[in-house]
Order: structure tokens, then sequence, then C-alpha cells
């Protein structure tokens, strides 16, 4: 199953959306191409990762913007750039060097590990620090969380990067409400999903920007001219959902897969997925989950974690094959023992404290379970080694495998 960890798209709970007369779209199902929204008034409901990224652009084009949040991100500035040659020339001349340590590193980035707490260095060294990041040109998503090592496990420490970031909105955008709104204080910096942007902030100093926080004033329903508020009604030509996904889960419970006993997969996971390392399910044999809930996956460089399933999982099915051996599941103690250690480590942490897609908050009535690993890219890495050099430890592998042709269905209804 390599049906991507954000493809479920998700729609807000709000009624009304047949009777709209305009357009409407969803970030994650964007047409081909393309939307020109120029001269038009547009509604935007999200301010996550999809919603960062595309209200500036649709800022530039409509006549008039009105973006809905309900909960403020921390979003650090993209500063996208042709990369510089020399710079290239440098990460290329030791690839294997570079990419060995993001397969060993924390992310699945190739960061240096930080030793020391965000507590014990200057305030001065801190905030030159977080600058550091914020003007880098050359920065990524997890500079900020790997500044120190405590960022995602001491509150305090985490507030330090979080203040940071509450400053710097309120130095960019004009209007002190509008930067109030802005600012997150309901979760830590990083526990839920930390955004990269261009001229976000920026784009709420426009003139035909506005900012409607749904905390205070929740969407009652959509009409067909726009929607309303219990304070507002709204007319809209289009609106652009930016509402994300049922993340980690939805894409597999999506697809009506059965196990033994023809259990379905979405009943095994009624109360939270669980797995055996990310990768498969006990009592659903000889099915694989790439980059499955269990496993590192939206908590890292998805490339290195995805190369690092399949290639284990081809592997699995090589050993399997050159064995004569047909099917292969973990063990129902196997999985148990994984799926507390994933939720023991994940405690550890700050991230169960944010109402996040990390813990499927975002989607009523699914389960608030922190569904990553967040051991490490490398320590889950040497994880999955040590069970394969185990003889796959933890699971059951058994079954003559048939030659090529035997057993095949008379039809294919079959």
């Amino acid at each position: 199953m390599a049906t991507g960890c954000l493809s479920a798209s998700k729609v807000p709970e709000v009624p009304g959306l047949d009777l709209f007369r305009g357009r409407w779209f969803h970030t994650g199902h964007w047409p081909k191409e393309g939307v020109d929204f120029s001269g038009q008034r547009v509604g935007v409901i999200g301010t996550g990762s999809s919603g960062v990224q595309a209200i500036p652009l649709i800022a530039e084009q409509a006549a008039e913007l009105t973006v809905f949040q309900r909960t403020p991100n921390f979003v650090l500035p993209a500063r996208n750039h042709p990369i510089d040659p020399e710079h290239q020339r440098d990460v290329k001349s030791r690839y294997a060097e570079v990419r060995q340590a993001a397969r060993e590193s924390g992310f699945g980035i190739a960061v240096p590990t930080p030793t020391r707490s965000a507590l014990e260095v200057a305030p001065e060294e801190r905030q030159a620090r977080y600058e550091s990041v914020w003007y880098d040109e050359d920065n990524n998503l997890v500079d900020m969380l790997v500044s120190y090592n405590d960022m995602i496990t001491s509150q305090a420490a985490n507030d330090t990067a979080a203040q940071f970031v509450r400053d710097r909105i309120a130095e960019i955008v004009e209007d002190p409400e509008t930067a109030a709104a802005l600012q997150p204080h309901d979760h830590p910096f990083g526990t839920k999903r930390p955004c990269l942007g261009t001229n976000y902030y920026e784009t709420f100093n426009l003139p035909h920007v506005r900012l409607v926080n749904v905390r205070k004033t929740p969407i009652v329903e959509i009409t067909h001219r726009g929607l309303r508020t219990t304070q507002e009604e709204f007319e809209f030509d289009d609106l652009v959902f930016a509402t994300g996904f049922d993340a980690m889960t939805g894409a597999l419970t999506a697809v009506d897969i059965r196990g033994r006993g023809d259990v379905k997969l979405e009943d095994k996971w009624h109360a939270g997925p669980r797995t055996y390392l990310g990768i498969q399910v006990a009592g659903f044999p000889n099915l694989f989950t790439i980059t499955g809930p269990g496993s590192p996956s939206v908590l890292s460089n998805m490339i290195t974690s995805i190369e690092q399933h399949v290639e284990w999982v081809a592997d699995a099915i090589a050993s399997m094959r050159a064995e004569g051996l047909s099917t292969m599941e973990p063990t129902v103690e196997a999985e148990d023992a994984w799926t507390a250690h994933v939720d023991e480590v994940g405690h550890m942490t700050l991230y169960p404290t944010a109402d996040s897609w990390y813990m499927g908050s975002n989607v009523p009535g699914k389960p608030r379970v922190f569904m990553p690993y967040i051991g490490g890219v490398g320590v889950y890495r040497q994880k999955c080694d040590e069970v394969a050099a185990n003889g796959y430890e933890g699971f059951v592998r058994s079954g003559a495998r048939q030659a090529v042709g035997a057993g095949r269905p008379s039809s294919p209804a079959g």
C-alpha cells in the first residue's frame, strides 16, 4: 500500500456545500490546468501548510480575499531562491556522506545533531541562533526544531522558539488585532506541522485581504452565495478548502481491506492504528504499508523514509522467495509491543499536547492517537535492520510458495 499519508482529502463538516452556486476547490485536488481568480471574491478556509502556500498566490489575483482561520500556525519564511552552484558542487561531491547522514538522523535530513538545551545558553546566543534560521536562505523545515536538544521535550525550551516566531509575526503584520489572531498560543512550536511560506504574513497587510477567526465566530453553513458564520454572511464567487487530509490512515481505511476472518482493517483500527514497525498489521498477511502509522513517516523527510521501507519490504519478499515461503505477518505480541513503544516514545515529547492531524484531531470521530514514530529515523532504521538480521523477528513466515501460474482462478472474478 503506497497510498500516501496525505492523500485522503477532507472538506469541513459544514452543511450546504451542495447549495453553493460558485466554484469550489480543495487544495489536495487542484485542477491540472490551474485556476484563475482574477477579479473574484474568494474565501479560503484553512491556514495549515496548504493554506499557507495558496493564500499569498490567490491574493495576487483576487479582488477580495477572506481567510477563515480556526488555528493559527507557526510559519517560517521559505526563502526560496536559486541554489548557489558552488553549494551544489559541494553537496554533490559528498553525496554518499550526506545521504548516509540523512538515513541516520532524527528527521531524515542531514543536519548536525544538537547537544545543548535551549535553556543552558545565553538569551543573546539563543536569539542569534533563531535569527540565523529565520533569515538563512538555505534554511529547511526542521532547522528551528533541531536548534537545541530539548525543543520537542521541554515546554520551557520550546517556548523560546515559539515566542521568537510570535515576535516576528507582530513585527510583520501591521494591524495589531490581525497579528494577535495569527500568533499561535494553543500548541508548542512544531507539534502541528510547521510551515514554510513566502510572504504569508505580509499578505495580511494588503487592503483586500481579511482574516476571520472562526474560533470566535464559527462557520455555521455554506450558502448558495457564500457562507455564514455566527455573526456575518459572506458572498463569494469561489471557495477554496485548505482543510487537509484524513492523515496516515485515511487512504488505507478508504480501501475495503480485509484480513483473516474477513476482518476489515478499518474495524481492526477502530481504537487507533496498530502495526508492527508501521510496515505490517497482525491478521493481514502479506499486506505491507509504506510509511504506515507506527513508522517515522510524516515526521521525517518522506523520501528518505519511503526508500527505507521499499528496500526493507523488497528484501523481505526476496527472502521469502528464496526460502520458498508465501506468507508473512507479524505476531499479535510483536504488534502490541511496538504499538506500546510508539505510544510511550510519543508521550515523552510535546506532540500529544496538540490537537493536530498527527493525533487525528482534525477528523470528527477519529481516535486521538499519536500515529507516527518519533524515536528517530536512524534509530528506527537500526530496529528494522535488526529485525531482518534476526530472521524477521516478530513476524511469522510460512507456507509453500506456488509455482507461477499454479492455482490461478478460472475467471477474473475469482
